[in-house]
């Protein structure tokens, strides 16, 4: 897949490398630039996420065990701000490693050894399935004159993109605002994982499915929506979320 032509972009796809053990991230590295795609690299968890926040890549190769801290915890500093696809790669194979790894908001996981070869063919694959745009998405504005949704002091504008909180703009990433966007568009309705996955994400998507949870935490936490008493966005037990009544 040539890295330029992404979903039509200009610009190549920009990945940024983390791996403490320098040589075999520059020879990774080196893999990626011979297939078009814009590279940095990174060795450690805190530049990592200094890293993400500077570059802003589309995708984020994390390996697990990383000096500063993980990559479990680099990935969840990451996913406050960022929506790039994050590829978890680990030596251990461990399936609670995994899981922890998925529930922190990775996209994929690997095990080492494995070659840039297959982490291209990884990548290329998240590639094709890529987030949907706003414009294909359940809780749009056809016409462009649709109206802010209120709930309470929370004012969603789907048009513009925005929302505020009591009169201050609240700053979300692109797949908060669409989560936000899809239980705001249709208030009474319980919404499954899943649901919110092909909704948010496209139905071509795949992964795990609480991957919704990590992106549902952080809006909520940017809300200051408590979740034992939630105003904005409720968890219903053995389905999914659905809208609040923007009162405790």
């Amino acid at each position: 897949m040539d890295a330029h032509a992404v979903a039509g972009a200009p610009a190549p796809v920009r990945v940024l490398v983390v791996d403490d053990e320098a040589e075999l991230a520059a020879v990774v590295a080196g893999y990626f630039t011979r297939e078009g795609y814009d590279v940095r690299l990174a060795h450690d968890g805190p530049s990592a996420v200094r890293d993400a926040a500077d570059f802003v890549p589309d995708v984020v190769l994390l390996d697990l065990v990383l000096p500063g801290f993980d990559g479990i915890e680099a990935c969840r500093r990451l996913r406050t701000f960022s929506d790039a696809y994050v590829l978890m790669i680990t030596a251990r194979g461990d399936d609670v490693d995994k899981i922890v790894g998925l529930t922190v908001g990775a996209d994929d996981y690997v095990v080492k050894p494995v070659s840039p070869r297959e982490l291209l063919a990884r990548v290329a694959a998240m590639l094709r399935r890529p987030r949907m745009l706003p414009e294909t998405r359940d809780g749009r504005a056809d016409d462009g004159e649709e109206p802010a949704r209120v709930l309470g002091e929370l004012t969603v504008d789907p048009v513009a993109r925005t929302v505020s909180l009591a009169g201050r703009p609240v700053e979300l990433t692109r797949t908060e605002f669409d989560l936000l966007a899809a239980l705001t568009a249709r208030p009474r309705a319980a919404f499954t994982r899943r649901q919110l996955v092909e909704t948010v994400w496209g139905p071509g998507w795949y992964g795990d499915e609480h991957v919704v949870d990590v992106h549902i935490g952080n809006l909520r936490r940017k809300l200051d929506d408590d979740p034992s008493a939630p105003r904005f966005v409720r968890t219903i037990r053995g389905v999914g979320y659905g809208l609040g009544t923007g009162t405790p």
